[in-house]
């Protein structure tokens, strides 16, 4: 039986991205750094490749990227669609951001985006 493993361009396609993002994000976010690009599983003549089962991890990696520049940058489109609905129904911003931080606290296995659906749900 064959392995199946995503090269650069399919794990670009997965998250979205381009190519060229998840190259920046390698040289960018190496093994030593405090937030490191996941490690590949195989290298190929050079190409490097992960297993297809790591997509969730490379997922949860993305969601932790630092925002850019001062004050984090512009929140996620999840968080976005959160904080308006959130506004909406009466909550302050700075309400709504202490929710969604301490309930990614409390439930280190959600991604941010799962946490604002959840709390969308409420």
């Amino acid at each position: 039986m064959t392995d199946r493993y995503l090269g650069v361009l399919g794990v670009a396609e997965a998250l979205g991205v381009s190519r060229h993002a998840v190259h920046k994000w390698r040289s960018r976010y190496p093994s030593d750094s405090p937030h490191p690009f996941p490690e590949p599983d195989v290298e190929i003549d050079g190409a490097p490749g992960w297993a297809v089962e790591r997509l969730d991890e490379m997922v949860q990696w993305r969601d932790g990227l630092p925002g850019r520049g001062a004050g984090g940058g512009r929140p996620s489109a999840a968080r976005q669609t959160y904080l308006t609905e959130a506004l909406a129904r009466g909550l302050s911003r700075d309400e709504a951001t202490r929710l969604v931080d301490t309930m990614g606290e409390e439930f280190p296995e959600m991604t941010e985006a799962q946490v604002c659906e959840f709390l969308l749900e409420k």
